[in-house]
């Protein structure tokens, strides 16, 4: 118990501080294969394009322990490519939906016909395309385009920011808000339980107040001697808590995990998992609307290949292959400490697209949710860690209960012989 609880005496102290384990971001892009097509009303045709892996490094800054049993911080990301475990390179191109303009067309779908004209005829001049062909390194972390100066000019706070544009811009050299988490000194059951978010006890993305609430941990870390039930942890990516559920024990390199994944009900909408209503207005189950936190941008989170999804979202394009084995997210905890052995979880990221009326660009696109990318972030502990992890909560309780055994039956006989002496002394 001293060594699970955030504490700089601790042993866990220094892997919560700066994780030990190395961390992997694989990104697997949607290539459109037909987008001429496409414009014409055709189903999109995607091919899958990577993965580009990045190692990912994570340490804390700014913690700053209070009276109250918690601890605040500030936790950052830095990635760096590897091209031998990526197939392909950031140079390569790829042709993806115009994001900024697809989706900007669709935020103007209600505005009046007069701004869709302007800002078709602004399109035009900028010789901008429903579809674009751009690098990897592009899409992830940004370019300059023309468009976002235009777009603040014609519907100002349409999109509140300037500059570049990129998908993972703001997922590099930052952090993910200012967690506030327990510290488990008065309590170890509400150690890593988080407190507070930027300040906030609970977000205000949803429409209903459990939809809004910051549930579990940060998703590091959970307090020890778990039950095989759930475990629930708040993700600033996902701008929600989520729930996994117990699957199955296992072990990871001898030592003993608790295996949790997604329920189907994870993304599932408010007709199927009424719970779920408050993160609407929703389309088909296995889609969530993020747009709420996503500067209002028509974008929707999934598993990757819409897997758990409804099936009708798979079939409105083709070349998604959804399988458990490569889609499902898992975690696999050790249930005695909490910490977490083994992880993968996978998130994809899809732009809803359509014809907007007076904006000439969308063309004859029929509605449909497209995936532009999954993302995995995986890791494992491993080498000296996992070495001294297996010693000191695995062998040695072992050593220790065997001990006991072996205490245990040298003590019958000799009781026995006590016994006996003193009977013939008497």
């Amino acid at each position: 118990l001293q060594n699970v609880r955030i504490n700089p005496s601790s042993i866990s102290f220094q892997m919560w501080k700066n994780i030990p384990v190395p961390f992997y971001l694989s990104v697997h892009f949607f290539e459109v294969l037909n987008p001429k097509q496409v414009l014409q009303g055709a189903k999109p045709v995607l091919r899958q394009r990577g993965p580009y892996v990045y190692r990912e490094y994570r340490y804390k800054t700014n913690i700053t322990f209070h009276d109250n049993d918690t601890v605040s911080y500030l936790e950052y990301r830095d990635l760096f490519f590897q091209p031998h475990l990526s197939n392909g390179t950031e140079d390569e191109y790829i042709v993806v939906p115009n994001i900024l303009m697809m989706g900007a067309a669709v935020m103007m779908e209600k505005l009046p016909n007069f701004l869709k004209i302007l800002l078709s005829g602004a399109l035009a001049g900028l010789k901008q395309e429903a579809f674009m062909n751009r690098t990897v390194g592009e899409i992830m972390w940004g370019y300059e385009d023309p468009l976002i100066d235009t777009i603040n000019m014609l519907v100002p706070g349409l999109i509140p920011f300037k500059g570049k544009f990129g998908l993972f811009i703001d997922f590099n050299n930052s952090n993910s808000g200012l967690f506030t988490v327990n510290t488990g000194m008065k309590n170890i059951s509400q150690v890593h339980l988080v407190d507070s978010w930027n300040g906030l006890k609970k977000v205000n993305y949803w429409r209903s107040s459990q939809c809004n609430m910051i549930n579990g941990t940060a998703g590091e870390m959970w307090p020890p001697f778990m039950s095989p039930t759930s475990v629930e942890f708040y993700s600033p990516d996902a701008c929600r808590s989520m729930t996994l559920v117990y699957e199955q024990s296992g072990t990871f390199k001898g030592v003993p995990t608790y295996r949790f994944v997604a329920p189907k009900t994870l993304f599932a909408n408010g007709t199927d998992y009424p719970p779920n209503e408050g993160f609407c207005p929703c389309m088909q189950s296995g889609i969530q609307n993020v747009s709420t936190c996503r500067l209002n941008a028509p974008m929707f989170i999934s598993h990757p290949h819409f897997y758990n999804a409804d099936p009708s979202l798979v079939n409105a394009v083709e070349g998604l292959h959804p399988s458990k084995e490569q889609h499902g997210l898992f975690l696999d905890v050790h249930p005695m400490t909490g910490i977490p052995m083994n992880c993968s979880i996978k998130l994809q990221l899809n732009l809803y697209i359509k014809q907007v009326s007076g904006i000439i660009q969308t063309g004859k696109i029929k509605p449909v949710v497209l995936p532009l990318l999954w993302f995995a972030e995986s890791g494992s502990i491993e080498g000296s860690v996992l070495k001294q992890f297996y010693n000191n909560l695995v062998l040695l309780p072992s050593l220790l209960d065997y001990l006991q055994y072996i205490f245990l039956g040298l003590s019958v006989p000799l009781i026995i012989s006590a016994a006996v002496l003193m009977a013939v002394r008497k």
